[in-house]
């Protein structure tokens, strides 16, 4: 591990050097690499040098323990350096993990209401603006692209994109079945009722990741509507993809235009595509097991929120909060810090094992 720690931080320095080159800067294609290329470094190099530094530190103070004056202080720093060591050590091991090549892209997520009628519908909505307020947090920016709204305010599915540096790397693992326990406001009886909602999230996959085919594409347009059945325009600007050789089919109705309409469903189109080859890769590859952690399967159950008891429960990390408010106004992150430390976890056992 040192020896290939010490040659990424030549290869650190080398950048370092290229991006000072007056020459370099003729060429703002390669300024662009080169500094994405440092940014992606920069953190494995930093806890190196650490950790070298700290080292240096643990020899320097093992040598004064035979002077009587320095023993004790020098005792205490040896301690001290052998457990940044440690700590930094498995700072390394976790920042040498294969990255994912996905991460900082932006994200298509679908929210579509299982289990729950109309109360499954509302719920709905309150996950679009649980990540709505999440991402606006995080400066990201969400577009809708359409959605099929009820006439009490729900939503029987809806399909956004989320544009933001890092908005798969802390999103991927939302995609499942998120399961509500609450009393409807329609329910005289006060009894809790149990809906769910599925959540999928894709990267959004760009022509050169994905090309598609366009014999294998079939369009269609119509009017887009709203709730109960209202047209938004009376022009069939609204757009309905399918593709012929899976069946699979998305919509999008958002958008005035029909020609921005057919341009975001083909990238919700390839996102989708994207995600199925993806996941038939990695089957073949991990047919005898799965992260604790993204497996991604919309049919696992995930999550609960408990209204009642304002509780939110992650059955993935065995991870319970008790400020269910604050995660439906978009505080997440501390369940989706957990969800990666867990994968990472995970990761670091199957490369060690």
């Amino acid at each position: 591990m040192m020896e290939k720690l010490r040659s990424l931080e030549l290869h650190f320095a080398d950048l370092e050097a290229r991006l000072g080159a007056a020459e370099t800067y003729a060429d703002p294609a390669l300024v662009a690499r080169l500094n994405k290329e440092q940014r992606e470094l920069e953190p494995v190099v930093s806890a190196y040098r650490a950790y070298t530094r700290r080292r240096q530190d643990m020899s320097d103070a093992q040598a004064l323990m035979g002077d009587p004056d320095m023993k004790e202080l020098a005792q205490e720093e040896f301690q001290q350096a052998k457990a940044d060591l440690e700590r930094l050590e498995e700072a390394i091991k976790i920042l040498l993990l294969p990255r994912d090549p996905n991460d900082e892209k932006n994200v298509i997520v679908e929210i579509r209401a299982g289990v729950g009628g109309e109360e499954a519908a509302l719920f709905a909505h309150s996950l679009f603006r649980m990540y709505s307020m999440y991402a606006d947090a995080r400066r990201w920016k969400v577009e809708v692209d359409s959605v099929n709204e009820t006439e009490l305010g729900g939503v029987k599915e809806i399909c956004f994109t989320v544009e933001g540096g890092g908005a798969w790397s802390r999103l991927k693992f939302e995609s499942g079945v998120h399961r509500v326990q609450r009393v409807p406001e329609t329910e005289s009886g006060g009894r809790i009722h149990t809906s769910t909602v599925t959540v999928a999230v894709l990267p959004q996959v760009d022509e050169v990741d994905f090309q598609l085919d366009p014999a294998d594409i079939e369009m269609q347009v119509f009017r887009s509507s709203g709730a109960g059945g209202q047209h938004v325009n009376k022009t069939s600007s609204a757009v309905r993809l399918i593709h012929k050789p899976t069946g699979t089919v998305v919509e999008c109705q958002q958008e005035r235009s029909q020609f921005q309409n057919r341009d975001k469903a083909m990238q919700l189109l390839r996102s989708r595509l994207y995600e199925e080859k993806v996941r038939e890769q990695e089957d073949a590859v991990t047919a005898q097991r799965r992260s604790q952690v993204g497996t991604g399967m919309r049919n696992e159950r995930i999550r609960t929120y408990n209204f009642p008891q304002g509780r939110m429960t992650d059955h993935r990390i065995n991870l319970t909060l008790y400020k269910l408010e604050n995660v439906m106004n978009g505080d997440l992150d501390e369940i989706i810090d957990g969800l990666v430390t867990a994968d990472q976890a995970q990761r670091l056992r199957e490369t060690e094992g």
